[in-house]
């Protein structure tokens, strides 16, 4: 068993205490909180689940470390905050940790990172003997292992286009679905996500590892953006009102261009209410969010995935399957040598060992 500490306990932390409590071959031995409110309280209370796992939340980070855990799963905020979270992440490599977390954007595609992320995570290793892993689901699996998996399936490939379509009504974080991606905003205001170069330091990792999994050379990575107003005052069940005239939906692309052409596409259409931008994508079948992969050749393939968790929301459940590819990771990377791995190098393991298992629910 790998003794495994599951540091934030927001909306990743919470599946991420939920994951490893559920995994036949990880031991939950900690948890790390920010909120002194929430130190001492047990972590099957935190994550939402009716038994009592034995482990008490703490502020204790040094004390925590010291213990040398087999794993970390860092599931602090890295958005805004991403020189704490590499701070942070470096301490728990130095403690000789496998850490995995979707924290760190410029670490999803490492042979691209700049060199104030790679190098003292580098260091950390050669330190500690820790290893990491930075994926989640957008950016994530659905836009780096399942688009390589269902390309396989092609006989042309013309195109691989990976969407996520979301109402972001049902995403637990109200301000930065209001602030950071605009949502209720004039239609002036300029939301720091579509500024020039943001998604492309966001979502330009996962464009260079498409290209690179596929054997093919970019000559540019462009960005599109696009947004529509509410034509009509609305009123959402977990963020309250959103004025007409505001913005209620957003649309862009991360485009990597080959030998001048758009090859590699990753579309986001994002609204706060179905009213808004109807034209626009809509999740197949109805619902609130989905992540599609499109290839576009022959023959034409589409696959949609659809999650749900914490009582049938949408982003809850994009959020688990995120940690789902990260806890599952542990078991290769605590076997594997020490060092600092992407999604080309972690397989996306099956539930080995889950299969009709009794969990905490």
């Amino acid at each position: 068993m790998t003794s495994t500490v599951v540091w934030g306990t927001g909306n990743v932390g919470r599946a991420a205490i939920r994951a490893v409590a559920a995994h036949p071959a990880l031991a939950l031995s900690g948890v790390l909180v920010h909120d002194p409110a929430k130190e001492g309280r047990d972590a099957g209370a935190l994550a939402g689940l009716d038994d009592v796992l034995g482990v008490a939340a703490t502020t204790d980070v040094e004390g925590v470390l010291a213990a040398r855990p087999g794993a970390v799963v860092y599931a602090a905020s890295g958005e805004l905050r991403p020189d704490e979270a590499l701070t942070d992440i470096c301490r728990a490599l130095r403690a000789g940790a496998v850490v995995v977390t979707p924290s760190l954007y410029p670490l999803y595609d490492p042979p691209s990172a700049p060199p104030d992320f790679t190098d003292p995570v580098r260091a950390a290793i050669a330190e500690g003997g820790g290893s990491l892993f930075v994926s989640g689901v957008d950016p994530g699996w659905a836009n780096d292992v399942l688009p390589l998996l269902v390309s396989g399936l092609g006989t042309r490939v013309d195109v691989v286009r990976c969407q996520e379509i979301f109402d972001y009504s049902t995403y637990d974080q109200e301000d930065s679905v209001r602030h950071l991606v605009g949502m209720g905003h004039p239609m002036e205001y300029e939301p720091l996500m579509l500024a020039e170069s943001v998604p492309t330091m966001v979502w330009g990792g996962q464009i260079r590892l498409l290209a690179r999994a596929l054997g093919v050379r970019l000559d540019e990575i462009r960005e599109t953006s696009e947004r529509r107003a509410l034509e009509s005052d609305v009123t959402t069940a977990t963020m309250g009102d959103f004025a007409a005239g505001t913005q209620g939906a957003v649309r862009f692309e991360v485009q990597g261009v080959v030998d001048g052409d758009v090859r590699l596409v990753v579309e986001h259409v994002t609204r706060i209410h179905p009213s808004c931008a109807p034209d626009w994508p809509s999740p197949p079948g109805g619902g609130a969010g989905a992540h599609r992969v499109v290839i576009e050749g022959r023959p034409h393939i589409e696959v949609t995935v659809q999650a749900t968790d914490e009582g049938g929301n949408h982003s809850a459940g994009g959020n688990a399957t995120a940690v789902g590819r990260l806890v599952g990771a542990i078991e290769w990377l605590a076997a594997a040598p020490p060092g600092l791995y992407d999604a080309l190098d972690v397989p996306l393991r099956p539930a080995t060992g889950r299969l009709g298992r009794k969990q905490q629910s």
